[in-house]
């Protein structure tokens, strides 16, 4: 289970890698192994957090992983810039360890809301291609699992259309995800010693 000691440990890593100063171990137990992600969001001008970096494997990784995965996402997500240290303070952390991969028996095989989704396909220049959401990005989205595939089709790199031969073409996975999401404002009051 994802968990708060996870996300503050995120934040102890990219706080001491922004200050210079080492990173303290983390206080949980990393031997058991998971594919997971990091993911940093933003808070903007109206109190609306934004996606500012994201990155993961889905590989199972022993949880020491967290550490290489707190940086590369604030730092090597070639979507954004990478994270400064100013921002810091207006960022919040979730981390999510995937659980119960399944191969579905075809595209529809899943549910919005309970699964995320893998899709492996080759496409008609015999390119290999994949993609994957976690769960929570598709209800975010509003969209319905046609469009779902559409974007994960379009997110592999593939331009073709969604044609019904190129959905033959496609295989999906599921799978579960447990999260946990703390704030800048939760890790630091976690961190802070009451004046004695």
């Amino acid at each position: 289970m994802a968990s708060e000691e996870h996300c503050k440990y995120c934040f102890d890593v990219l706080s001491s890698y922004l200050t210079h100063a080492p990173a303290p171990s983390p206080s949980f137990e990393t031997d058991a192994q998971y594919p997971l992600f990091v993911t940093w969001n933003k808070r903007g001008a109206h109190g609306k957090f934004n996606l500012r970096g994201c990155i993961g494997c889905l590989q199972p990784l022993p949880l020491s992983y967290l550490k290489d995965y707190a940086l590369s996402s604030a730092f090597k997500d070639t979507r954004f810039p990478p994270v400064a240290a100013h921002e810091l303070p207006h960022l919040q952390c979730t981390v999510s360890l995937l659980t119960d991969f399944e191969q579905a028996a075809h595209l529809d095989d899943w549910e919005i809301g309970v699964h995320g989704v893998r899709i492996d396909f080759t496409d008609f220049r015999n390119q290999p291609r994949s993609a994957v959401y976690l769960p929570d990005v598709i209800p975010e989205q509003g969209w319905t699992k046609e469009e779902t595939i559409i974007s994960l089709v379009k997110k592999s790199g593939c331009t073709a259309r969604v044609t019904p031969e190129l959905r033959d073409r496609i295989s999906l996975t599921r799978y579960k995800s447990t999260k946990c999401t703390v704030s800048y404002e939760k890790w630091r009051n976690a961190n802070s010693t009451p004046a004695g």
